[in-house]
């Protein structure tokens, strides 16, 4: 069937449904809860055409009207987007949570704090920094069509295209953002902006038949075996927009950042900006997903850095090594060759197998942690070699839905001489067992729950939940050799370093280089590592905290139902009880962990 059939088949079906019951659902209160996650679903992703693209939900409908477009990305949509979100929390409190039990209940809590919780950001809708060099949409953008955008036939390599050619508009939708920003005294630090700018002329400084948005193309065609002439006019187009749209856009919005650098200055917290104060408080409980203040997070932030280095000088003098400056030491020990793999053929099937060994002995103690085993297991898997360059180190990708397969963890092969085996174990209960596979696959399926439940990103328990499992992992004697034990300790300090660092740049108004300093003398990261760890918190003000929150969230959790609960209390049932429900926001397992407790209590 024909691209145009297709969407007119798919127009005649929701005009159907119109004329049913989709009168009220559109233009007053949804008759049920259900119907009101599902159009607020709808709404939100039918507004950005670039997340309906990697989600493919309406490709099997047939329906791929999305994928020639690029979000809106003006400051005008941000303002509507904030007015919406509004306007859902009204409708949904209309519903009467009273009347809600269970599994329906908790959605709806879900929800409403998810709904708070961005509306409670609108003040600080403008707080960011939309280019910058870590993360910034003039590289995200191109970085979507080339990783996002699938192109599996002639119509996605058109759409590709077209995608190319909207990229001038959406730079101009940025340009228009900045300058707002900037009548607020919103602009990025200027070591940041310069490196933005170089980032952006560099772009610009390839031939347009070399660049990789053509190349990326080219490729494919040859894959898909398209005819020579519908080759050549695909690729011909491509050129022109590069090079003679999307060239001039960045050019133009880099002479914009240019021009920029006279508002701009050393001073990177966001405590400079206006309500930068109220700013980062905002921005903490928004990743943390529970109350906190920045002064309580800087000193657990020194007084975890002192509790770990004091362990790892124990361990490193064991070993006969220097304690002095234990993270610099274990730096160094990373880098000799005794606890390097070899970056061969033998050395790619060494590690992998070395991973599926600690695998396997971490998943023969499961019945230690969880009182049921996960429904699927996990494999091992190396990251494809074409994939290798902007890949991590290593990733855990879920089972589908319907638990039809395995968990996968996936390990990156590039450089593998960069990876020492003592950092191996930590890795791999991190993302794995008893790690996020474990929490993920324990979790409920998700089937009989609303889709928002199963996509929003409650980070502060989802890594919380795998920073946990690394010290779940040493406590049950799956770290006895002392290298292994430094490698844990090692990615704990270098957790509780940003802690500090976090804090100090947006609460202490540290400066770059203070923070550089403070990171790269704690943890031993040379300094181009720190560099670029300290410039993420910059443009991020408080991400990085969110993992030790959770961590720090379920280990207080854990103490309070241990005393508690004392010779009645069971780690097993208490893990289920934190993963039962998913990931929710911290607020709300906290208060479900304490009805937990309470009912555990007054077990006979």
């Amino acid at each position: 069937m024909s691209r145009g059939r297709l969407v007119a088949a798919g127009a005649a079906l929701v005009a159907i449904a119109a004329a049913v019951y989709l009168v009220p659902l559109v233009f007053f209160k949804p008759w049920t809860l259900e119907q009101f996650y599902g159009r607020l679903f709808l709404e939100f992703v039918l507004r950005r055409p670039m997340l309906l693209s990697q989600l493919r939900l309406l490709e099997p409908l047939g329906l791929d009207f999305h994928n020639d477009e690029l979000d809106d990305l003006s400051p005008d949509f941000q303002r509507r987007e904030a007015a919406w979100v509004a306007r859902q929390l009204e409708i949904l409190r209309r519903f009467d949570r009273d009347a809600l039990r269970g599994g329906e209940r908790l959605s709806y809590e879900v929800l409403e704090w998810f709904l708070e919780d961005v509306a409670a950001g609108r003040p600080f809708m403008l707080h960011d920094y939309p280019i910058n060099p870590v993360d910034g949409l003039q590289a995200g953008l191109p970085e979507f069509l080339l990783t996002g955008h699938r192109i599996d036939d002639l119509d996605g390599a058109e759409d590709y295209v077209t995608r190319v050619g909207r990229l001038p508009r959406a730079l101009e939708q940025l340009r228009l953002g900045l300058e707002e920003r900037r009548r607020r005294r919103i602009v990025l630090p200027l070591p940041l902006l310069r490196a933005a700018l170089r980032e952006m002329r560099e772009f610009t400084a390839i031939a347009a038949d070399r660049h990789p948005l053509y190349l990326r193309l080219e490729q494919r065609l040859e894959q898909l075996d398209v005819p020579p002439a519908a080759r050549r006019r695909l690729l011909e187009r491509l050129e022109d927009e590069v090079a003679g749209r999307v060239y001039p856009a960045y050019a133009a919005t880099a002479d914009r950042l240019e021009e920029l650098t006279a508002d701009s200055g050393d001073e990177v917290g966001v405590w400079r900006l206006p309500d930068g104060e109220a700013f980062y408080a905002y921005a903490l409980g928004h990743h943390a997903t529970r109350p906190v203040s920045a002064s309580a997070l800087h000193r657990l932030g020194l007084d975890e850095v002192t509790r770990i280095e004091a362990e790892m000088r124990l361990a490193l003098d064991g070993l006969g090594l220097p304690v002095e400056q234990p993270g610099a030491t274990v730096r160094r020990l990373a880098t000799e060759p005794a606890f390097l793999y070899a970056d061969d053929d033998q050395g790619r099937a060494r590690i992998l197998a070395d991973a599926r060994a600690i695998l396997d002995q971490a998943e023969a103690r499961l019945d230690e942690l969880f009182p049921r085993r996960p429904p699927v297991g996990v494999r091992v898997a190396a990251v494809a070699e074409a994939d290798e360059l902007d890949s991590p180190r290593a990733f855990y990708q879920p089972p589908p839905p319907d638990r039809s397969g395995p968990g996968v963890f996936y390990l990156n092969l590039r450089q593998l001489d960069s990876l020492p085996r003592f950092r191996l174990r930590t890795l791999v209960y991190h993302e794995a067992v008893p790690g996020h596979h474990s929490q993920g696959a324990l979790a409920p399926s998700g089937a009989d729950e609303p889709l928002f439940r199963r996509l929003l990103p409650f980070t502060a328990f989802v890594e919380g939940w795998a920073l946990y499992a690394e010290r779940l992992a040493a406590e049950h004697g799956l770290l006895d050799d002392p290298h292994d034990r430094l490698g844990h300790l090692d990615a704990e300090l270098f957790r509780a370093a940003r802690l500090v660092t976090d804090t100090g740049i947006h609460h202490l108004r540290w400066d770059r280089e203070r923070a550089i300093a403070y990171l790269s003398r704690v943890t031993g990261l040379e300094r181009p590592e720190a560099l670029a760890e300290i410039d993420r918190q910059i443009v991020s003000p408080g991400r990085v905290c969110a993992s030790k929150v959770g961590q720090t969230t379920l280990l207080e959790l854990r103490a309070r139902a241990r005393g508690l609960l004392g010779e009645r209390f069971d780690l097993r049932r208490f893990h289920a009880a934190v993963l039962r429900d998913g990931a929710l926001p911290l607020t709300l397992l906290e208060g479900r962990m304490e009805a937990w407790m309470a009912g555990e209590r007054g077990t006979p």
